[in-house]
């Protein structure tokens, strides 16, 4: 028989466990305040105004104020004291043809001045139109608006994380070995023989 060597090994064998990692995101709302202040308006007015003026309709019906009858007396009177000076300048001149012998003008002068004008007859309204006077200022109204900004004050919160890592554990399952069988070796020493 031959020698032999019989060798037989047994691998290692690693046991390998993981944890797996988490990771937790949260992101807080940030913090917002907003605030409008009111608008500032302004406004300004000039009232309306509205003026009757019913002097002249008044006068129409009679009814004058005194510094105006009295100036009405003035003007009529003016009036007839220059009437009354071209009517005598006039008869005058008239009375100058007699020397002439063209004309006797002395029975027209006093018809003329006895009768006086005639009358005139008319319709008219009282009191008369238009006699009433309106004025009528609408006034002005200004409105002006100052608007104002709004106040924002914001807040950024920074996210939150929460990360736990991944874990290994590694471990030794099983030990190598190596197992050597010998058969039919023999030592040969120095006076002896030695089956091995």
């Amino acid at each position: 028989m031959f020698p032999q060597i019989r060798l037989q090994s047994t691998p290692a064998r690693l046991d390998i466990h993981v944890e797996k990692g988490s990771l937790d995101m949260e992101q807080p709302k940030a913090d917002l305040e907003i605030e409008q202040p009111k608008a500032e308006v302004t406004i300004e007015r000039r009232p309306a105004k509205l003026t009757i003026d019913q002097t002249k309709a008044r006068e129409d019906v009679g009814y004058k104020s005194v510094p105006r009858m009295i100036e009405d007396a003035a003007a009529e009177g003016k009036q007839a004291w220059l009437e009354g000076i071209a009517r005598r300048a006039q008869e005058g001149r008239e009375l100058m043809q007699i020397q002439k012998g063209t004309s006797n003008p002395i029975p027209q002068q006093a018809k003329r001045n006895s009768e006086g004008e005639p009358k005139q007859f008319g319709l008219g309204w009282i009191p008369s139109p238009g006699s009433v006077k309106l004025d009528y200022d609408p006034g002005e109204v200004n409105i002006e608006v100052e608007q104002k900004d709004p106040i924002i004050n914001a807040k950024a919160n920074k996210p939150i994380f929460n990360y736990t890592p991944s874990k290994v554990s590694i471990m030794l399952a099983q030990y190598p070995s190596l197992e050597i069988d010998f058969e039919n070796l023999k030592h040969v020493g120095i006076n002896y023989e030695q089956y091995i």
